[in-house]
């Protein structure tokens, strides 16, 4: 069976990002699909005189490891000021210093979502132009904005939206099973 990985990139306890993320995992069909935490990857922030005496944690890890076994990632990041989220880049800085090419060519499906119009629209533009560098197969981008209004009891309301993601999962599920074949 196929197996996917899903996660949000922050760490808050209350993400609606997790949410999105959680939903969208609940779309995929004929793959077992794991959800990480990253509050379970607990990292140091990342700096060069602390990996020289210390070496890479085991966090990191773990981790990539998860990246590596599976056949496809889905990711929805949370935006900070324009950007990922702090610990989302410390993970991300961690991992490029145990592999460069992070994402190992996995089919991902890259989602955002913001309690705004934009939807996460910014950090979605930093990943799209970033995360190829890192050997990331971006199949699908989608955008949830104004999340109070259009997500709830665990699932988008507006069907337009809805359709949307319906269509991106479906996307990113042909390029998995293709690549995996």
């Amino acid at each position: 069976m196929k197996k996917i990985i899903a996660f949000a990139g922050t760490n808050s306890k209350q993400s609606i990002n997790k949410q999105l993320v959680t939903y969208a995992a609940g779309l995929v069909e004929g793959a077992e699909v794991t959800i990480l935490d990253l509050n379970d990857f607990e990292l140091p922030i990342y700096g060069v005189d602390y990996e020289s005496e210390y070496g890479v944690p085991e966090n990191a890890h773990k981790f990539i490891e998860y990246i590596k076994n599976s056949d496809g990632i889905l990711l929805s990041l949370a935006e900070h000021n324009g950007a990922y989220t702090t610990v989302f880049k410390n993970l991300f800085d961690w991992m490029s210093r145990i592999e460069s090419k992070t994402f190992f060519d996995k089919p991902m499906l890259l989602m955002a979502t913001s309690p705004g119009g934009r939807g996460g629209a910014s950090v979605l533009d930093v990943a799209k132009s970033r995360f190829p560098y890192h050997d990331a197969d971006i199949v699908e981008v989608f955008s949830l904005p104004f999340f109070e209004n259009n997500f709830a009891d665990g699932k988008i309301i507006n069907e337009d939206l809805d359709n949307q993601l319906k269509n991106a999962v479906q996307q990113f599920q042909v390029r998995f099973e293709v690549q995996t074949a």
